[in-house]
């Protein structure tokens, strides 16, 4: 059944369950089931061993510890200490009080939270779990959902780092594109040059981005979202009261020191980032070959590597803040153990996550999507538009926005070449911004996951709550890549999709308002 029709069958099953039953462990292992089933013909001893075979590679691969993969999960486990010593040490609740006088609204908190997805543009795991160790302490003390914090944590990582050369995913996309213009013969532009130029035609980027602001300045809560947020202002409860325990939140497990300092929480998470950062500096260097440029540090950087040696050092700084306080320190232990404990629900969705990402590379699913597109006659106008849908259905389905850049970028370019070469950029530009909006309505999205537990937001609620934005940021993007088709105007494309976004918004908050008068 690889390479068929029948290969979307796992992806679709799981997309429908979690919709159905907001079970996301259940529906991930529905679809593990259902895909190892179909790779061997309905036998059950052999869909058996497909399972233990890709969950046995989660951790050792090639004979070899799949270090990146423990790596991750290791960070996810510091994180949760240290957020245990930082909500116990009083630096959390400081910090809340300390923005209470600074950040006075409820739009002002989600402001500051889009920018700070902005700032940290380096890479999306690292936005993701970093924005929302910032960010939480103040959008919580202005009864601001876990949801809506988690929609911009979201909506703001993976698209700025999408449109950031000088970033993990900046490197890996030029890397490729130096690849894919070698194999076509490309030769009057450069790949970063190229890069450069994509960036005002990743309309879906933009959009959402910008989609976050208004969100944020005009309170458009619409959908899911606004059951959300009206709870929130009405009860003060940031999580559906009907959820469990969520990833990263420890808000009723510690009181907090009466004496915690607003350093408690920022230095600690200033020593993440800059020991982070410097890490990935150094290992990028380390692992380039010749001249070493900024460019060659974030393609060869290890990213995993660098968020854990962040990690430890992050957690031996808070852990020395708790150290010198007069808490009991027979508090530790429980401060680890609950700490670990919070992350294990985000690590159980990683888990499968990484589970069914492999089963549906096993079916070919992604490689099925882009055969259909090759089949396709099209005008070569429509091909940023076509290229858009197809990277956005590959993301969705198989949970990668990389591994839809590197299925559908050599195809875009190809076509492109064969046809019509000034669709080249435009063409190139859709994939990834496609891929990013698949990436946002998937629950199996290693940066969707990770979004919801920096958020401490239930994953299943992140995702129904995001999705209305990231489809009213698609429609926009399907308008924007065909008026660049038909008229080739970058310029003219880009400034109407803002226009639109800003008309669309201003509506919807229109009849929000209106509605609200009448109510």
């Amino acid at each position: 059944m690889e390479g068929t029709l029948y290969s979307l069958i796992p992806a679709i099953l799981m997309l429908v369950l979690v919709i159905l039953t907001r079970k996301v462990l259940l529906s991930l292992g529905a679809g593990i089931v259902v895909g190892a089933l179909f790779i061997h013909d309905f036998q059950i001893l052999g869909a058996l061993q497909e399972i233990w075979t890709v969950f046995y590679e989660i951790i050792i691969s090639e004979g070899a510890l799949n270090t990146g993969n423990l790596l991750l999960l290791g960070f996810l486990l510091l994180l949760g200490i240290m957020t245990a010593f930082l909500q116990a040490s009083g630096g959390s609740r400081a910090f809340g009080e300390w923005m209470l006088k600074r950040v006075k609204t409820r739009s002002g908190a989600q402001l500051m939270s889009g920018v700070l997805g902005i700032i940290i543009f380096i890479d999306d795991y690292f936005n993701s779990l970093a924005v929302g160790q910032v960010a939480r302490p103040i959008t919580d003390r202005h009864k601001v959902s876990r949801a809506k914090l988690a929609y911009i944590i979201d909506s703001t990582s993976a698209p700025i780092t999408v449109i950031s050369p000088i970033s993990s995913w900046g490197a890996y996309i030029i890397g490729i594109l130096g690849g894919m213009f070698a194999a076509n013969g490309i030769t009057d532009i450069q790949p970063l040059q190229a890069f450069i130029q994509m960036i005002p035609l990743n309309l879906y980027a933009i959009t959402a981005i910008i989609l976050v602001f208004l969100v944020a300045y005009l309170k458009m809560d619409i959908g899911p979202m606004r059951t959300h947020e009206e709870r929130a202002i009405r009860t003060g409860q940031l999580i559906s009261p009907d959820q469990s325990k969520v990833s990263g939140d420890l808000s009723d497990e510690f009181e907090a020191h009466p004496k915690g300092k607003v350093y408690h929480l920022l230095l600690p998470i200033a020593v993440l980032v800059f020991v982070t950062v410097l890490a990935m500096i150094i290992t990028g260097s380390r692992a380039s070959e010749g001249n070493v440029t900024l460019l060659s540090i974030f393609a060869n950087t290890d990213v995993n590597m660098s968020l854990f040696i962040g990690g430890v050092a992050a957690v031996i700084t808070s852990f020395i803040f708790h150290f010198g306080q007069s808490a009991p320190k027979s508090a530790i232990g429980k401060m680890l153990a609950e700490g670990i404990k919070t992350m294990l629900p985000a690590i159980y969705i990683l888990i499968l996550a990484w589970m069914i990402g492999s089963i549906i590379s096993t079916l070919e699913t992604g490689q099925y999507l882009a055969q259909i597109f090759n089949d396709l006659q099209v005008n070569a106008a429509m091909l940023p538009l076509l290229f858009f849908i197809i990277s956005g259905f590959m993301a969705l389905a198989t949970g990668t926005s990389w591994g839809t850049f590197g299925i559908m970028l050599p195809i875009a370019a190809e076509v492109a070449v064969v046809t019509d070469m000034t669709m080249l950029l435009p063409s190139l530009a859709a994939v990834l911004a496609g891929a990013v909006f698949g990436d946002h309505c998937t629950p199996i999205s290693d940066t969707t996951i990770l979004s919801s537990t920096g958020a401490g937001s239930n994953h299943i609620d992140h995702v129904l709550t995001q999705l209305p934005y990231a489809l009213i940021a698609a429609v926009i993007a399907m308008i924007g890549y065909v008026l660049v088709g038909f008229t080739g105007q970058a310029a003219i494309s880009l400034v109407i999709s803002i226009i639109l976004i800003i008309a669309i918004s201003l509506t919807i908050n229109y009849f929000i308002k209106n509605n609200q008068d009448n109510a």
